[in-house]
């Protein structure tokens, strides 16, 4: 009886646990520049503390930059983001979400395809010029199911300047997911 009431103890201090996966579409951003579209990819893991309040760690592979206002270039950068999400459930299903992420750069590119109004296609690997490790804040709203299927869009607002020497460019990022959580 002792070990069967132990054990009951310990179940009902045990937090819940759901998994999942998600994906979605990226507008990506940084500073002075226009919107480029792009998408992410990933897994979660939601550790409920009580029945309100929950905390969300996630590893995405997300893919983000920025086109040229003259529209004549295009940055592309790969990061591996790391996001740790506080999630406040205003009601059954309902939740708002804050958090840290840090983000590590795996890939940085410039496309250009014109130089002085002459067409010309050109990438170049400008990853040593960048910070590889990018910190940020998310903002965000999203919906579950009871069947498990989500809906999440979030805002990230990078606070490391993407540049190690010159310009103040920082990542700002919306993301529209959807998953699965078991």
């Amino acid at each position: 009886m002792a070990f069967t009431a132990f054990s009951s103890a310990i179940y009902a201090q045990t937090p819940d646990i759901k998994i999942g996966a998600k994906a979605g579409v990226n507008f990506a951003n940084v500073t002075d520049g226009d919107m480029k579209t792009g998408f992410h990819v990933g897994g979660l893991v939601e550790i409920f503390i009580n029945e309100k309040f929950s905390v969300q760690p996630e590893l995405l592979y997300s893919t983000q930059g920025a086109k040229a206002n003259n529209k004549i270039s295009e940055l592309k950068l790969d990061y591996i983001n790391v996001p740790i999400m506080a999630k406040y459930y205003v009601m059954e299903g309902l939740s708002v979400q804050a958090g840290p992420q840090v983000a590590f750069l795996m890939k940085a590119e410039s496309e250009i395809s014109s130089v002085g109004g002459i067409p010309v296609t050109g990438t170049f690997d400008i990853k040593d010029s960048l910070n590889t490790v990018d910190f940020g804040v998310n903002f965000g709203a999203g919906y579950e199911l009871p069947m498990g299927v989500f809906a999440e869009a979030r805002y990230n607002l990078g606070l490391t300047k993407l540049p190690k020497e010159g310009g103040d460019y920082k990542n700002s990022v919306i993301q529209i997911s959807v998953g699965y959580k078991f």
